[in-house]
């Protein structure tokens, strides 16, 4: 049955709120602020309660079901996630306050960049990156700025696998890059041969999702990564699906030269609905220098009486500022919480479960679509 609106529900003389006499003259709003003319409902109070509470157990919630949103493969959101977000010292700052006001926040991020770096096996990260889109935006401006740095200015072209994330081929052709399709093999995987024909000295890098869109870890991870270094280009890794590796396999150890996470898929954060996003993006030691600018740093050690301090610095070689003031830090918060409560364990036990039901839901599945 379908629910009236707060218009059919209207009835001319009710109203809605009443409000207590005055302490101060009336003034009469200026004509142009006057909504005389507008069709306002007349409702009880009661009334507007209880439509909108109505409305609002119609809304599909954490509290009903799992999210189940394409890629972003893991949709729990715990709750105690957006407690600690809300708490004053993180909610109630302000991007432009002095450093010495907001340690609490540049701890918290500066912690973030090591344990997202130490997740995946590289030597740091940034937080700046709004979204994965923009993660990936941000690793090729990395990878084109270095070779720029090399004099590498032939290196003109990206390959990028079909099974790859969709958004590689755009955000190459950004940087002005030439994107290349790499076929796959009958397997899934990157086809070794085609990839060996494509390696020359005008290879900037490989784009490079794994496990890639069709739900397979690629069996010649090391050999592909092997064969774009040895014709001196570098691999980004899109982190789209990291949800199957955590504490499993470290990508950065594998040879990736920079790669980004999304926040909201692996690590619980909210995305329904369009937003907000995060893609903090990891870098092998080599491109460190080239990160977004500003990047969170440990200004001060401390000792045993006094605590660390923390502030912003500009990397060397930095491709400079991606995004207005520091990240979607809300969604940073989220995501600190989340790690610190799984720990390491943890982590490693998302993984397993993803992977075990990701191949529960292929068998139940098997039949019921046509290759």
């Amino acid at each position: 049955m379908r629910e009236p609106t707060i218009f059919e529900l209207s009835s001319t003389g009710r109203t809605g709120v009443t409000f207590p006499e005055p302490e101060v003259p009336l003034t009469e709003l200026p004509q142009e602020f006057a909504r005389a003319r507008l069709p306002f409902p007349e409702i009880s109070e009661m009334g507007v309660v209880r439509h909108f509470t109505r409305l609002s157990q119609k809304n599909y919630a954490v509290d009903l079901g799992l999210y189940p949103l394409g890629s972003c493969t893991m949709k729990y959101n715990p709750k105690i996630n957006e407690v600690t977000c809300r708490y004053p010292g993180f909610a109630n700052t302000h991007p432009l306050q002095p450093e010495d006001t907001v340690q609490g926040n540049l701890y918290l991020m500066y912690t973030l960049q090591q344990w997202l770096a130490e997740i995946g096996g590289f030597a740091d990260a940034t937080l700046e990156p709004a979204a994965g889109a923009q993660g990936e935006l941000v690793g090729t401006m990395i990878i084109h700025k270095y070779h720029r740095d090399r004099g590498d200015h032939q290196r003109t072209r990206i390959l990028i696998p079909d099974s790859a994330h969709g958004t590689n081929p755009a955000s190459s052709a950004m940087l002005g890059f030439d994107p290349i399709q790499l076929p796959s093999d009958e397997r899934g995987n990157v086809d070794l041969e085609a990839l060996k024909a494509l390696c020359d000295d005008t290879l900037a890098g490989l784009m490079f999702t794994n496990p890639n869109t069709l739900g397979l870890f690629d069996e010649n991870t090391a050999e592909v990564i092997r064969i774009v270094h040895e014709a001196g280009g570098l691999v980004y890794g899109d982190g789209a699906n990291m949800n199957a590796l955590l504490g499993v396999f470290k990508p950065g150890e594998c040879g990736i030269d920079v790669m980004h996470y999304n926040l909201h898929k692996t690590f619980s954060t909210p995305h329904g609905g369009g937003g907000p996003g995060s893609g903090p993006v990891m870098v092998c030691e080599k491109l460190v220098d080239y990160l977004p600018d500003p990047h969170v740093i440990m200004t001060d050690p401390g000792d045993d009486e006094t605590p660390p301090t923390y502030g912003f610095a500009r990397p060397e070689k930095s491709i400079g500022r991606v995004k207005a003031f520091h990240g979607h830090f809300g969604v940073l918060v989220r995501a600190f919480t989340y790690i610190a409560m799984l720990g390491q364990e943890g982590l490693r036990d998302v993984a397993e479960k993803a992977v075990l039901n990701a191949n529960y839901l292929q068998e139940k599945l098997k039949g019921a679509y046509k290759n």
